[in-house]
């Protein structure tokens, strides 16, 4: 089952729809964009990529192209440069991470979210930074991932933060530090507020 890895704008639309319908079976609620000339799911000035983990065993030969199969997990990678604690970082994070409902219990997700963990220090990034609801955190830590010590992610823009610690939540702040810069400075992320601030489309990516 391949892992596929697209610049958002870029993902073949029959893959796309199934990805939209995935997002929205498990937050219902939310307004994704249709795949057919809706617009981006994220802001564009955070580099959207896409991975995609397939079942092609569903796909179809058409001449020389292959039809990619069934869409079992996805997720998005945002990117944008970070300043903490005096320095600045290179930072990445997941978004939108979601597996089937058919498919779930398999390790299908566990393999796409470190995959891309895998990704984002292949890529150069110093460190990597996302939230996950606290009875996730074990699932991201069996993928590689590790909480941050009593990190907070604080979100939206500097002049409407958004903070992960808001009443209500319960979140925890996950992370990576591939790269020389980003372990030299590691410790500076544990019991911080971190001022991510990706923007209003993204607020916690």
């Amino acid at each position: 089952m391949p892992i596929r890895s697209f610049p958002e704008p870029d993902v073949p639309a029959h893959l796309l729809a199934q990805v939209r319908d995935l997002q929205r079976e498990a937050w219902p609620g939310h307004d994704f964009p249709a795949p057919d000339g809706g617009g981006p799911a994220h802001d564009p000035a955070l580099a959207p990529r896409t991975m995609l983990l397939l079942d092609e065993r569903d796909g179809r030969d058409e001449g020389d192209r292959r039809d990619e199969g069934t869409v079992l997990a996805a997720l998005d990678i945002l990117s944008k440069t970070l300043t903490h604690a005096g320095h600045r970082f290179r930072a990445a994070g997941l978004s939108t991470v979601v597996t089937r409902k058919a498919a779930r219990g398999r390790g299908h997700g566990r393999r796409l979210v470190g995959a891309a963990r895998a990704a984002i220090a292949e890529a150069g990034f110093d460190v990597a930074l996302f939230t996950c609801d606290r009875p996730l955190q074990g699932f991201y830590e069996s993928a590689g991932w590790s909480a941050i010590p009593g990190a907070v992610l604080v979100g939206g823009t500097p002049q409407a933060p958004f903070p992960s610690d808001l009443p209500g939540f319960d979140k925890v702040t996950m992370g990576d530090f591939p790269s020389p810069h980003g372990r030299a400075h590691r410790l500076s992320f544990h019991h911080a507020r971190i001022a991510l601030h990706p923007g209003e489309i993204d607020r916690l990516w």
